[in-house]
C-alpha cells in the first residue's frame, strides 16, 4: 500500500484548471442566457458577443495571475484587451436603450464576479493540494443529502421562505452529520501524498506532479481529551491528523453558511420566475443549480488557507529570486549573508572582511 501511494504521488497529473474552466463556462452561459431571454426582444446588438469577450478577457487576466503566482512564468496581461472591451461596449450603445444596456453591462459583470472570480479561487485551492478541494466539496454534498434525509423523516419547522421545503430539523441534523463525515474523510485522505501535496510543475517532464514530504498538518499527532469527555468515553488521548481539526471549521461553514448560497440562487430564480438555471442535467436543472453552494464554499476555503494555513514557501521565494536582475540578486545575497553572520549562523572569513 505504501509503494502504491508513493507511485501515485510521482505520476504526472492533468492540469486541474481545465475541468474548473469547463464548469465555469457552462455556469456563465446559463446565467447570461437568462439575461438574453429576458431582454432579447429589444434587439440589442453585440450583447452575447460582448459577454463572451468579457469572459475571455477576465480569464486571460486570471490565468496569467495563476501561472505567475505558482510557476513564475512571464505572461503578458495586456491593458489593450480591457481598453478594447470598453470601446466595444460604448460603440454598441443604441439610442433609447441606454439604461437597459447599462443594466445588461452590470448583469454581465456581476456574473463574472460570481462565476469567474470564484472559479479562480477553486484553482488556487486545487494547487494547495487536492484535499483542500475534495473535502470542502464533499462536505457540501454530504450536507445537502443529510439535510434532506433529516428533513424528510423529522422535518416539522420551516427554515426559510425562499425554500419552503427546508426545515430546522434538517438544517441541524445535516450540520452534525457533515462534521462527522468531514472528520472521517479527512482521516482517510490525509494518509495519501497524492491528496495532501501541492500541485507543482516539473520542468524536466513538462507536466504537473504531486510529490512532497507531508507537512505537520498531515502527520498523526496525539491530543489530550478534555476531562468531561474522558469520563464519558474512557479515553485520555486520541491520535488524529491536525487537518481533521481544520476540517471541523470547513464542515461547519459548509453546514451553516454554505446553504445560503442555495438560498441566494433560489431567490434569483424566483425573481425571474424560473424553476432552474437550465436543463443540462435532466431532473436536476443546470450546472449552476449544482454549484451555487460550491462557489461560496470555495471562497471561504481560499480565505481560510490564506489566513491560517499558508506560510512562506522557500521554493517559490527562490524562483522569484532567480527572476530578478543580477544586481538585485547580489544585493539580496549580501543582505541575507550579513543577517546570518549577525545571527551567528555563518562565520565571516578574512577574505570576506
Amino acid at each position: 500500500m505504501t509503494e502504491l501511494r508513493q507511485r501515485v504521488a510521482h505520476e504526472p497529473v492533468a492540469p486541474p484548471e481545465d475541468k474548473v474552466m469547463c464548469v465555469q463556462i457552462k455556469c456563465f452561459h446559463e446565467i447570461i442566457t437568462i439575461g438574453y431571454n429576458v431582454y432579447h426582444s429589444y434587439d440589442l446588438p453585440w450583447f452575447r458577443t460582448l459577454s463572451w469577450y468579457f469572459l475571455l478577457c477576465v480569464n486571460y487576466f486570471f490565468y496569467g495571475e495563476t501561472v505567475t503566482d505558482y510557476f513564475f512564468t512571464l505572461v503578458q496581461r495586456e491593458e489593450p484587451l480591457r481598453i478594447l472591451r470598453f470601446c466595444m461596449f460604448v460603440l454598441s450603445l443604441v439610442k433609447k436603450h441606454y439604461r437597459l444596456q447599462f443594466y445588461m453591462f452590470g448583469w454581465t459583470h456581476v456574473t463574472l464576479l460570481i462565476v469567474v472570480t470564484q472559479s479562480h479561487l477553486v484553482i488556487h485551492n486545487l494547487f494547495e493540494g487536492m484535499i483542500w478541494f475534495i473535502v470542502p466539496i464533499s462536505c457540501v454534498i454530504c450536507n445537502d443529502i443529510m439535510a434532506y434525509m433529516f428533513g424528510f423523516f423529522f422535518g416539522r419547522t420551516p427554515l426559510i421562505k425562499l425554500s419552503p421545503k427546508k426545515t430546522w430539523e434538517g438544517f441541524i441534523g445535516g450540520f452534525f452529520a457533515t462534521v462527522v463525515f468531514g472528520l472521517l474523510l479527512s482521516y482517510v485522505m490525509s494518509g495519501y501524498r497524492c491528496f495532501v501535496c501541492p500541485v507543482e510543475y516539473n520542468n524536466d517532464t513538462n507536466s504537473f506532479t504531486v510529490d512532497c514530504e507531508p507537512s505537520d498538518l498531515f502527520r498523526l499527532q496525539e491530543y489530550n481529551i478534555p476531562g468531561v469527555i474522558q469520563s464519558v468515553i474512557g479515553w485520555k488521548t486520541v491520535r488524529m491528523y491536525p487537518f481533521q481539526i481544520h476540517s471541523i471549521a470547513l464542515s461547519t461553514f459548509a453546514s451553516l453558511i454554505g446553504p445560503f448560497g442555495g438560498f441566494f440562487a433560489s431567490g434569483f430564480k424566483r425573481a425571474f420566475k424560473i424553476k432552474d438555471f437550465a436543463n443540462t442535467i435532466p431532473g436536476h436543472g443546470g450546472i449552476m443549480d449544482r454549484f451555487d453552494c460550491q462557489y461560496l464554499m470555495a471562497t471561504f476555503v481560499n480565505v481560510y488557507i490564506a489566513s491560517f494555513i499558508r506560510g512562506p514557501n522557500p521554493s517559490k521565494l527562490i524562483q522569484q529570486f532567480l527572476t530578478l536582475r543580477p544586481d538585485q540578486q547580489l544585493h539580496i545575497f549580501n543582505t541575507l549573508r550579513s543577517h546570518l553572520i549577525d545571527k551567528g549562523m555563518l562565520t565571516s572569513t578574512t577574505e570576506d572582511e
